[in-house]
């Protein structure tokens, strides 16, 4: 085994189901109850390698995105590990990372920050983001205003041209105009070229998986049911659907 970049042990994250719960009546002590609790990852462990491409499928509501955002560090798990190494990461995904109120060009700044660049890296990297994101004026407008493709446009040219070490993509290489998607997927394989680069993408696309991806994890109800070639799992994964 090669140089791990990912390792997670014994996640499990649960969320609290606030349908039926009151906070009024709690607080008030009348019909005093606890809030029903889901366990969307139970206990998982998996380790990927340092320029290594995994890709995670399951049906919707299996875990997938949950766990993305734990290793990004969005999401604490309840218990168990992820261990990055001192690599840096970036989690590709809509609704994550941006401030509505701000511009999209301040936003830039913000979330390279919070990857870990520095002011004067951003600044040097401000006019290819632009570019790439095919914005327009809407670059100077806040990203309130802006349609789910154009902020996965936003999102995903931060990410690649931002560089981190490890990628997490969860669905955004579907997002957004054809022409779009094409530069997406293009942009994704010539970063993943990069050997030291390690790259998780969820997707339901099994196409993109084939092409793009070294191993697959097959996610059901919170817990891994295959890993292993991408050939392989991809092949168990449909027939299951299919069935």
């Amino acid at each position: 085994m090669g140089e791990i970049a990912i390792d997670v042990s014994k996640v499990t994250i649960t969320y609290k189901l606030m349908n039926n719960f009151s906070i009024q009546r709690n607080l008030l002590h009348q019909n005093v109850e606890k809030a029903e609790e889901f366990e969307a990852v139970k206990g998982i462990s998996f380790q990927v390698e340092k320029g290594e491409i995994l890709g995670i499928v399951g049906k919707n509501g299996s875990g997938k995105s949950t766990l993305l955002r734990a290793i990004a560090g969005v999401l604490c798990p309840n218990s168990g590990t992820v261990d990055l190494r001192k690599n840096t990461v970036a989690l590709l995904s809509l609704g994550v990372g941006f401030k509505d109120t701000l511009t999209g060009r301040k936003n830039i700044y913000l979330s390279g920050m919070l990857l870990g660049f520095t002011e004067k890296e951003i600044r040097k990297k401000e006019k290819e983001i632009i570019d790439f994101a095919e914005l327009g004026e809407f670059i100077d407008r806040p990203v309130k205003t802006y349609s789910s493709g154009m902020h996965a446009k936003l999102a995903f040219s931060i990410t690649c041209n931002l560089e981190t070490d490890i990628i997490l993509v969860d669905e955004v290489l579907s997002v957004g105009d054809e022409s779009f998607q094409h530069k997406s997927f293009s942009k994704m394989e010539s970063l993943i070229q990069d050997k030291d680069r390690t790259v998780i993408i969820v997707s339901h696309s099994i196409e993109t998986l084939q092409k793009l991806c070294d191993r697959v994890m097959w996610l059901h109800d919170g817990k891994i049911r295959e890993i292993g070639t991408t050939q392989e799992v991809l092949e168990k994964y449909c027939n299951y659907m299919m069935a």
